[in-house]
């Protein structure tokens, strides 16, 4: 029998992508996983999580990754109904991932408060039956989730480190940053607008963008 699993990586984040990393393995190896050491990718430093990756897509017999962009989140947020947000599209996004590594059961960390309703809308979007187990904190429970989380977590800590790379400092890219918070800031009110790759739609964005632009007009 073939399984994967399926989690998530920057979905509180203010900058960078939404990042969705699934693995496929046959039953048996998952011992395999459990052997290597892989657990929640939250409780692993960066260093270790890395190591781990390179090591994860050597046992398992395929992965998937797909990335949401900001823009694709604000849309979303800003637009849709009350369950066509967020976790509609994180869902479709995961069934994305399903869809191509083609498994006869898949487990996923669910983002819903719902984990049922969550495990529905990724089959909406599946092609093929499959069946689907719709967890909260899975990355605890199941080694194959935690091996995805490990994936997701190290492709989105290379995203942040590229973007890093091209606006200097921008801390985690996370609003409980110091240091992300103070680069949103600075350039707001150096450029009046933010880059592509802060997600507009978060209440923090729009706040230090009201605030800038409050203090324009009273310097008027």
């Amino acid at each position: 029998m073939l399984v994967c699993g399926v989690d998530d990586a920057g979905r509180g984040s203010i900058i960078g992508p939404l990042v969705i990393a699934g693995v496929l393995v046959d039953q048996w190896e998952i011992c395999k996983l459990v052997e290597l050491g892989v657990k929640d990718s939250k409780l692993l430093s960066p260093t270790r999580r890395t190591k781990l990756a390179t090591e994860i897509v050597k046992i398992v017999r395929n992965h998937c990754i797909v990335k949401l962009a900001p823009s694709e989140i604000d849309v979303v947020v800003e637009t849709g109904s009350k369950l066509y947000r967020l976790n509609r599209l994180e869902a479709h996004a995961m069934a994305r991932v399903i869809a191509n590594l083609k498994p006869d059961i898949a487990y996923v960390d669910a983002s819903d408060v719902l984990p049922k309703r969550y495990a529905e809308h990724i089959a909406e979007k599946v092609p093929f039956q499959v069946k689907i187990i719709s967890e909260h904190k899975a990355d605890r429970t199941y080694p194959v989730v935690s091996a995805a989380s490990i994936i997701a977590k190290v492709e989105r800590d290379k995203a942040i480190a590229e973007l890093n790379e091209i606006f200097g400092n921008i801390g985690s890219g996370y609003c409980s940053d110091p240091k992300t918070i103070s680069f949103l800031k600075n350039w707001v009110r150096t450029h009046g607008s933010y880059p592509e790759h802060v997600r507009k739609s978060w209440i923090t964005a729009k706040k230090i963008l009201d605030v800038n632009n409050s203090f324009l007009r009273s310097s008027i």
